[in-house]
């Protein structure tokens, strides 16, 4: 049975940090590109960044300015991301998603993702 279960989320003050994990089971993860998306309430699902199978490569969304950073670990089926200086507007639902590569990782945002986590709720106050 593929999973993937996130983990990590939770209420942090603005300014402060979180690390969310992304745990794969039931299949390789290692042959696909994972992705961290996030969802507001009222707002259609952002894309956060993504990673290549290798880990080489990374790429962001525009409004992230440094802030977070992806990174995955195949000997464990693990993809982590580490969110710093979290503001409220970061408050959102967030997604673990993994896509079989047919393109570079900067055609993450709009690829075709086959599996997605539960997600996990990351809140920010002010």
């Amino acid at each position: 049975q593929v999973q993937l279960v996130e983990s990590g989320g939770g209420l942090v003050q603005a300014g402060g940090s979180l690390r969310l994990s992304c745990a794969a089971s039931g299949f390789t993860a290692s042959n696909y590109i994972m992705a961290w998306f996030r969802q507001a309430p009222g707002k259609e699902r952002e894309f956060v960044a993504a990673i290549t199978r290798s880990g080489k490569t990374t790429h962001y969304g525009d409004f992230l300015k440094g802030r977070f950073t992806i990174s995955r670990d195949n000997a464990k089926n693990t993809v982590d991301l580490q969110m710093n200086v979290l503001q409220p507007e970061d408050t959102a639902v967030y997604y673990c998603a993994a896509a079989w590569p047919k393109g570079p990782v900067t055609s993450a945002p709009t690829a075709e993702y086959d599996y997605w986590g539960q997600g996990t709720q990351v809140t920010v106050s002010s």
